[in-house]
């Protein structure tokens, strides 16, 4: 039978160390993830680990994406549009070759929700990337990266009880972002639009993430990025159109910082997260998201020669510190779980 989103399911969030494949146990306690019941383990599954180390790679090719659209000369919308349709130009040969009967198979319900997530994340690419230019970059940055928030509330309205370490968890990871950007919140009209397209662009990526996680259960990763990406592209292509952005005439080290963007912060960061998002759940990956703030001041200094603030190093604790949090109460709950399965 398949499991659905209405708000008295308890399809709820796989946390670390937990395997998915065991069939769901009517006895099963609140709280049980979406994929099923986990089978228990002392200590964390190797495929969690796994997931915990591609997610380190996605956190890292996503914080190369501020500084190389910083260095990009092209319209704010034409980038986004850009690094979606050269990843699906990129994963249609795998895409249509090797998972065309998963692609033919996929399902209403399943399609109908890769192209919901994917129109989130041109909701998501379409308002945040043009507040840079009408906010302070510290303001923006703030705020969009508040989708561990608005995802942790998502999955309250959907009956799930989130453990308190998850809100303490993703409280502290989001205080060592202020620590690191600041919110300088101006009075002026115009910044306070791209406040307010800051704050919507970090809503739509929590209802991208949880989305993903929902299809990715039974859906693989390059299906269903396949058709995430794709329904992007189409929608920041009808943005561009609509806005009048230019979609070339560029130089050729404007092309070449496209590509770079796309395999490595569309490719490697949004695609690895689309993966990992089923193992260790939305609550984990998106507050890890909130590492790509520090990284990309990093990678800024060493690249552009932008000096990193003074309050990265203890900002980068801080956030470590909230997503080990929302880590030990993810296992806190395995460990409860079993108890009860044993009693």
């Amino acid at each position: 039978m398949r499991p659905t989103l209405c708000a008295g399911a308890r399809d709820q969030e796989i946390y670390p160390g937990r395997v998915t494949s065991a069939p769901t146990r009517s006895d099963a306690p609140t709280g049980a993830t979406a994929a099923g019941a986990e089978t228990a383990h002392p200590h964390p599954h190797p495929a969690v680990r796994a997931d915990l180390f591609l997610l380190a790679i996605a956190v890292s090719g996503l914080s190369l994406s501020a500084p190389l659209i910083a260095a990009t000369a092209a319209p704010a919308l034409a980038i986004a549009f850009w690094r979606n349709a050269m990843a699906v130009g990129a994963l249609t040969p795998v895409a249509l070759v090797r998972h065309r009967a998963e692609l033919r198979g996929i399902g209403r319900r399943n399609l109908l929700l890769a192209v919901a997530a994917g129109a989130l994340l041109a909701v998501h690419f379409g308002v945040w990337l043009p507040s840079l230019h009408m906010t302070s970059v510290a303001s923006s940055t703030a705020l969009v990266t508040t989708t561990p928030i608005w995802t942790t509330l998502l999955m309250r309205l959907r009956g799930h009880r989130p453990p308190a370490l998850v809100w303490a968890g993703t409280a502290l990871a989001f205080l060592g972002v202020v620590m690191l950007t600041g919110v300088d919140l101006s009075l002026s009209p115009r910044a306070l639009a791209g406040d307010a397209l800051a704050l919507a662009g970090g809503m739509a990526a929590a209802g991208y993430v949880l989305l993903g996680a929902e299809v990715r259960r039974t859906v693989g990763t390059v299906t269903y990025s396949y058709v995430c990406y794709a329904t992007t592209t189409v929608l920041l292509l009808a943005a561009c159109l609509l806005s009048g952005s230019s979609l070339a005439g560029y130089s050729g080290d404007t092309w070449l910082k496209l590509a770079l963007l796309t395999v490595t912060a569309q490719l490697l960061g949004h695609s690895l997260i689309n993966r990992v998002v089923k193992g260790l759940g939305p609550s984990v990956t998106s507050t890890a998201i909130l590492l790509e703030t520090p990284g990309a001041a990093l990678i800024a200094a060493l690249w552009l020669g932008q000096t990193p603030p003074v309050a990265s190093y203890p900002a980068l604790a801080v956030i470590l510190a909230g997503l080990g949090l929302v880590i030990m109460a993810g296992r806190a709950e395995k460990k409860g779980w079993s108890q009860a399965r044993k009693g």
